[in-house]
């Protein structure tokens, strides 16, 4: 049996919503707090103990139940950001026969077009796969290959002379 943590109705209500969009603001006020203190009241909720652990059992519940985890979803971002055009698509445009499936789990829409002219008919092949430059931005962040925060903290020992030509 699992641990259920015991939650008011308006803490439960919190909880439902912040999974929603994991906006804690946004969430306040789905829950019935006033828009005016949204903010000071999701930061409150997320602050509290019980809240915490109730926001997580029912993350870890939805990511068991969905197979949605951190590792999939770096999968696919790791087949998005290395797959090469070349094992997707031959010379005239076409799905090769024998592209993988985590080759062709990449493509993001195909386009076909055919025309037929007085002077002959022509074929258009389009296939677009996900953003390589995204996909391998992401997962850069997760590796923490590059911060957008810069750090300023700086610690330096202070040092005080002169304190016998200071008064009393």
């Amino acid at each position: 049996m699992k641990n259920e943590v015991k939650l008011t109705a308006k803490q439960q209500a919190f909880v439902d919503e912040y999974l929603i969009d994991l906006n804690a603001t946004q969430a306040a006020i789905r829950a019935g707090y006033s828009a005016k203190t949204a903010d000071q009241q999701g930061s409150r909720m997320l602050a509290n103990v019980k809240v915490q652990q109730a926001v997580s059992q029912a993350m870890a519940e939805r990511s068991k139940r969905t197979g949605i985890n951190q590792d999939r979803v770096i999968l696919e971002l790791a087949r998005i950001g290395f797959v090469k055009m070349t094992d997707v698509v031959d010379q005239n445009g076409r799905i090769k026969d024998d592209a993988t499936d985590d080759d062709l789990a990449c493509i993001e829409s195909i386009k076909y077009k055919s025309s037929d002219t007085d002077t002959g008919s022509s074929v258009e092949r389009e296939v677009k796969i996900g953003s390589k430059l995204k996909a391998l931005e992401l997962l850069g962040k997760h590796l923490g290959m590059w911060n957008d925060k810069l750090d300023v903290n700086v610690s330096l020992p202070v040092v005080i002379s002169g304190e016998d030509a200071l008064e009393d």
